[in-house]
């Protein structure tokens, strides 16, 4: 009999077809949200679950699912899965690194041209049918080129945007927990400066930090206060990391330029206030939402699956097991 599996959202149909080939399948391609009550009973009798970030998974629901051993997120953050509860009961819990850092560094970028350029403004002003002709002063944003771009969190994503950088001729500065070598610092031609110095020296600020308690709200009041006046803030990495009550203040008050938001606290909901400023780019969380890179996700997921159900040895392992676990 083959182990049964659940597939919490809508995947791509061929990478369900590599799934029925090893496991009895329960697939949502309806696309419809599972509450809490709803993913415990469809996974009572299931080996393992594909999750999407919208899932949680924590120590109530895994307790419901006895026969519960792996847990295959389709995203590289896991902060919607209690990874200590799942140690505790022997589940195996995989992400996907890797596969969207370039799609995710690109639409950095994005956020960056579109906050600094004025371009949705700009397109919503010309499609309400406002715009009479040029004029000298129209719509004035800020250059890209030779500003100082100052990345908050330097791991593979955070590189491969300041590694866009050199393209624009911009100085970078980063920030990390852990400095990266001298070699991958002149690969992507990037001064490491303290948090403090980062906040107050660059005029564009993208965050590329995961979501955890140590991140939540690590840009708030004090850390928005410190931010060279007319700065950018862009952030497509976790809601949390940005206080976003605090950053409507700092943008009523006119302390910062504008702002590229991907994500936010509480998403799928967000601060309201952010909708009526018009130097804020709002989009919904879509960072690595390319049809190539989702469905590398997707397969990638998939793999670790039944990796993990065949092998026990998924190759993205986040939280290693005890032998006989």
């Amino acid at each position: 009999m083959k182990p049964k599996i659940l597939v919490t959202r809508e995947i791509f149909d061929d990478v369900l077809e590599m799934l029925a080939e090893h496991f009895e399948v329960q697939a949502n391609q309806d696309d419809r949200p599972m509450d809490p009550p709803t993913l415990a009973r469809n996974l009572a009798d299931k080996a393992g679950v594909m999750t999407t970030l919208v899932d949680r998974v924590d120590g109530p629901l895994l307790a419901g699912c006895p026969t519960l051993k792996a847990v295959c997120n389709i995203a590289v953050g896991f902060n919607n899965i209690d990874l200590a509860a799942c140690s505790r009961a022997g589940v195996m819990v995989t992400n996907t690194p890797g596969v969207l850092d370039d799609s995710t560094a690109d639409f950095t970028w994005a956020l960056i041209l579109a906050t600094a350029r004025r371009v949705v403004e700009s397109d919503a002003h010309l499609r309400a049918g406002g715009w009479k002709g040029w004029y000298l002063k129209q719509f004035l944003g800020l250059d890209v080129h030779h500003a100082t771009l100052g990345i908050l969190g330097f791991g593979r994503i955070g590189q491969k945007v300041a590694r866009r950088a050199a393209g624009f001729d911009m100085p970078v500065l980063y920030h990390s927990t852990r400095r990266v070598t001298a070699e991958v610092a002149r690969a992507c031609n990037a001064v490491y400066v303290t948090k403090e110095e980062l906040l107050a020296r660059t005029d564009i600020l993208s965050l590329h930090v995961p979501y955890a308690p140590a991140t939540h709200h690590l840009i708030g009041p004090a850390e928005l206060a410190l931010m060279k006046p007319g700065a950018i803030l862009i952030n497509a990495a976790r809601g949390g990391v940005v206080d976003d009550a605090a950053l409507v203040e700092a943008l009523a008050g006119g302390r910062l330029a504008g702002a590229g938001l991907d994500v936010f606290e509480n998403e799928p909901a967000l601060n309201p206030a952010l909708i009526g400023f018009k130097n804020v780019v709002l989009t919904p969380h879509i960072a690595s939402s390319s049809a190539a890179t989702r469905h590398a996700m997707a397969l990638l997921a998939a793999q670790n699956l039944v990796a993990a159900l065949t092998t026990g040895q998924p190759p993205n392992l986040l939280n290693p097991l005890p032998t006989g676990a």
